[in-house]
């Protein structure tokens, strides 16, 4: 004890305060970077396919991110893709990253952004599932489990095939590549 007797007490009381505006930044800071990640689900493969795709939503928190990567044990490689329709083809290329503006929505939907899961280890079957973390700028890793669905799922959670409304949320169209 005889340590904390030869501090002097304001030098004392100025280290608490810096302690707690350090941590009161630190929260701060990570409230502004969270995203939410909803709702992600892959399509089964057929025997012998060895890429596969994974879709989910992501709802932007308060402050701009950017989703930098994805990962997933189940495949040798895991890559950011986008596909847009260029005259009567359709093309699908790989992105360095995918804007997520504060408070919007980002839909990765078959035709659209998708995580492509490239040499799977093991099919993808109805019924199971997969852990994948997402990476981003800002609100760093998020890790999801990616359930296998005969179609994407509802707002519910469930799959329904009739699930394709084709309007596309207002962040997609500002994507730049």
């Amino acid at each position: 004890m005889k340590f904390f007797e030869n501090i002097d007490r304001s030098h004392w009381a100025a280290g608490v305060r810096s302690a707690w505006a350090v941590a009161a930044v630190l929260a701060v800071s990570s409230a502004w970077a969270q995203v939410k990640v909803q709702d992600p689900w892959a399509r089964p493969t057929a025997q012998g396919q060895t890429v596969g795709g994974s879709y989910f939503r992501i709802e932007g928190g308060p402050s701009n991110d950017r989703l930098l990567s994805a990962a997933a044990d189940i495949a040798q490689a895991v890559e950011l893709h986008s596909m847009r329709m260029d005259g009567d083809v359709m093309r699908m290329r790989q992105v360095d990253a995918v804007e997520v503006a504060a408070n919007q929505l980002v839909e990765f939907k078959p035709g659209g952004l998708h995580v492509m899961l490239i040499g799977l280890k093991t099919p993808l079957k109805v019924g199971n599932s997969f852990p994948m973390t997402l990476r981003f700028e800002k609100a760093g890793e998020v890790k999801v489990n990616v359930r296998v669905l005969p179609a994407a799922p509802t707002a519910s959670g469930s799959p329904n095939a009739s699930n394709a409304s084709g309007a596309k949320p207002a962040a997609y169209d500002e994507h730049k590549h």
